[in-house]
């Protein structure tokens, strides 16, 4: 989707909460998008102060004959409305009060009472030694004044799709950089005297400390405004002490639910359905495999997403929470101050749940727990460091030791890498002999629509539209179902048990390595050779 879509889709799916919501206080709902910003201004029936402290808009002036009509937020003190409707009875008139959306209200609180109109420069990734838009930006960002140059970074990052912001302390400098698309690019040179700004902004709303020279954690919120839409934006901060000064990183997690599904992943239809078909049973252990940065968490959220009905009892253990989704019972598991995700998961398996979702096995005694709560009746789902699949498995074994009773309990293993995504403005080449004999070696032995005697690929070509020719991710998934072949390694069936036969026998089952999963998006046009290199 492009920007305006995911606005649109977000302030949709506002809206409907809204009406929800409308239902619940009793009050009627009102849906503004077609007129609020031709609608003429109620003027001179409250006071800009009353508006902005009592989230109320004025809709309709009222008479004897006419009612006043006003647009609240869930918001407003519902004693205000209350008030308000008694203080009207009182003069012999009417008042009547519609529910509207956050998006709405900002709207017309922008009509208004308009905020003096500065306007900044959009940040530009620099390209491989371009200095001259590193320079550009770092003026802009000089340009913008001290109590607005935070927002604006953080409102500029997520505006590019930034997934984190790093900030470092060089001798002379403050640096400035962006990953956009899984790729560090530089943004921006700061003074110090800036950065002072800058951190202190940081430290105050992230509840991090200036004067400690240990390691701190952090987290905060910004809500983002954006073309007549909203969006929570959950930061996680994490900041270090170097030689020079403090340095931070500001990962960003846009919280869009509507984002999380499983539709949007960019998998194959045999994918989703697979993942699908596991996640029907009721107990079993699906296990998210894949470094840092890799979209575990992201996957793991959709398919919860997919299963969040009222018939099921959900409960999450997160290392932190990093996207609140209505309907689930999310608990933060703060292992820094000595809690543990195996003691966390056996209090919340007391409370009956359907389906639990453990952050991250780190250790056999998280393992044992998950893999004893997927064997007496639940749906377990979790997130483990390894490179593939089958060591994943292997280390699960070693992990929670050979024992026929778990054979069945672990279900699915997906192994995910994040690719990036060709835009339309691609071009198709047909590669080297070397490459093209390294495309059929990958491909030896697997079923494919491709003529791999004349192998056609693709690569970016930069515009003005988009740079680099890449434009959003995708997910290479790697999925391995627990059958019985490979269930003879758990069940102690096989004396030497190690990563090659596991994933021998896997790809005796028809599973498809990561590599070939890559290759095989190479060849669609997702995304280029170079990428799957890089990546995988």
């Amino acid at each position: 989707m492009n920007e305006g879509e995911v606005q649109a889709k977000r302030r949709q799916n506002e809206e409907e909460a809204t009406e929800r919501r409308a239902r619940i206080l009793g009050l009627a709902y009102l849906d503004t998008r077609e007129f609020e910003q031709t609608l003429p201004l109620v003027v001179n029936v409250l006071e800009k102060e009353q508006m902005h402290r009592d989230f109320m808009i004025p809709l309709q002036g009222g008479d004897e004959t006419k009612p006043y009509q006003f647009m609240v937020t869930s918001q407003t003190p519902r004693s205000v409305i209350e008030r308000m409707m008694a203080d009207y009875e009182a003069k012999g008139l009417r008042a009547q009060f519609f529910l509207v959306s956050n998006s709405a209200y900002q709207v017309f609180m922008l009509r208004h009472d308009p905020p003096m109109e500065v306007h900044y420069d959009d940040i530009e990734i620099a390209g491989e030694g371009d200095s001259e838009t590193i320079q550009q930006v770092s003026q802009t960002l000089d340009q913008v004044s001290t109590d607005r140059v935070f927002d604006y970074l953080l409102d500029q990052a997520d505006k590019l799709g930034s997934s984190d912001i790093h900030i470092e302390n060089m001798r002379d400098v403050i640096r400035i950089r962006m990953r956009v698309d899984g790729i560090l690019h530089p943004v921006a040179e700061i003074s110090r005297d800036k950065y002072r700004i800058f951190f202190g902004e940081l430290s105050s709303r992230a509840n991090i400390s200036t004067a400690s020279n240990k390691p701190q954690s952090g987290h905060m919120q910004m809500d983002i405004h954006r073309d007549g839409a909203s969006h929570v934006l959950n930061i996680r901060v994490e900041v270090v002490p170097t030689m020079y000064g403090l340095d931070a990183v500001l990962r960003l997690f846009n919280f869009d639910e509507s984002l999380l599904n499983l539709d949007l992943l960019g998998i194959t239809q045999e994918e989703r359905e697979n993942i699908e078909e596991i996640i029907s049973h009721p107990r079993g252990l699906v296990l998210m495999v894949g470094p840092t940065g890799s979209g575990k968490s992201t996957t793991l959220y959709s398919i919860l997403n997919a299963l969040n009905t009222s018939e099921r009892k959900i409960i999450t253990l997160e290392d932190p929470i990093e996207y609140g989704i209505p309907g689930i019972s999310q608990i933060p598991i703060y292992t820094n101050d000595g809690g543990s995700f195996a003691e966390g998961l056996r209090s919340v398996l007391r409370l009956d749940p359907d389906v639990v979702m453990v952050g991250e096995i780190r250790d056999s005694d998280t393992a044992k727990t998950a893999i004893q709560a997927s064997i007496t009746g639940h749906l377990v789902l979790s997130s483990f460091h390894a490179n593939s699949t089958a060591a994943a498995f292997s280390r699960m074994i070693d992990m929670i030791g050979v024992n026929p009773i778990f054979s069945t309990s672990v279900r699915l293993l997906i192994a995910q890498r994040l690719v990036r995504k060709l835009d339309e403005n691609k071009e198709a080449y047909h590669p080297d002999e070397s490459v093209a004999r390294y495309i059929r070696k990958v491909l030896e032995g697997v079923q494919t629509d491709y003529d791999l005697n004349n192998i056609t690929l693709w690569r970016e070509r930069p515009s003005e539209e988009s740079p680099f020719g890449f434009k959003g991710r995708t997910a290479i998934m790697e999925q391995m179902t627990v059958t019985e072949p490979i269930q003879r390694f758990i069940r102690g069936d096989v004396a030497d048990i190690n990563t090659n036969d596991i994933e021998k026998a896997a790809r005796a089952e028809g599973m498809l390595t990561l590599e070939q999963k890559g290759v095989l998006a190479a060849l669609r046009g997702d995304t280029t050779i170079d990428e799957i290199g890089r990546v995988i």
